[in-house]
């Protein structure tokens, strides 16, 4: 794999320990962010109003995402326009008391454009910005503006092992995690869910109660068996 050069810091992450900065990033807003499509339910994604029994928030690591879907017109803002990111904010996901989960619980025009603004350094999409607080945040009952402050607040106080590190040593999903948990007080490695494509690290799903608290993670709730050999892909610049 090549090897990452110097991590740039950008945004709010200047001035962090060297734990937050292992993941530092570099992020310039354009002058001007496309507007989003709407985010609608389909024969696929239908509307679900149920009741929230906790939640998820889900962190993606952006190196492999840029591996992977690096040439898509979607991507051109957080892939290929000089930014930097290690993990980005996926979203913050209402989950159901059993197996299904609310989704897309009330029509919603597009996102103002000052929240997609404040979020895109978190979540470098403007289109996925729509289609999270259309599917999950419509399901909280609260504004787009709270839902993303929300969201981000999560996210931002997040601090990440050394992924440069870990990525050169033989690694598994549950050393992984014991690494992430080690580098945040309060996280235990039980609230942590793993995914992966091929053996790479895709993304980082961590257990929530109602009250927004970590908490354990319910059996068959998805990611990888904790004895799954993992690779960590560290971009190519």
């Amino acid at each position: 794999m090549p090897r990452v050069g110097t991590l740039l810091i950008g945004c709010a992450l200047i001035g962090m320990p060297m734990a937050a900065q292992a993941q530092a990033y570099k992020c310039a807003l354009p002058g001007m962010v496309p507007d989003p499509r709407p985010d609608l339910p389909s024969a696929s994604e239908p509307q679900r109003v149920l009741p929230i029994g906790s939640y998820t928030l889900a962190i993606t690591w952006a190196p492999q995402y840029c591996r992977d879907n690096g040439r898509e017109p979607s991507a051109r803002f957080q892939c290929g326009s000089g930014n930097r990111f290690g993990f980005t904010l996926h979203g913050l996901w209402p989950d159901g008391m059993g197996k299904t989960w609310p989704q897309y619980c009330t029509a919603t025009p597009i996102v103002p454009p000052a929240v997609i603004r404040s979020t895109l350094c978190s979540t470098p999409s403007a289109q996925l910005i729509q289609h999270e607080w259309a599917k999950h945040g419509t399901c909280m009952g609260t504004t787009p503006a709270a839902y993303f402050e929300r969201s981000t607040k999560l996210f931002g106080g997040l601090r990440y092992p050394d992924m440069d590190r870990l990525s050169r040593r033989p690694l598994t999903v549950s050393r992984f995690a014991s690494a992430l948990a080690a580098a945040n007080p309060g996280l235990p490695a039980s609230a942590i869910r793993v995914t992966g494509k091929r053996g790479w690290l895709d993304e980082v799903w961590l257990c929530l109660d109602k009250g927004f608290r970590y908490e354990r993670c319910k059996a068959g709730s998805g990611g990888l068996s904790g004895k799954a050999r993992l690779k960590i892909w560290r971009g190519s610049r």
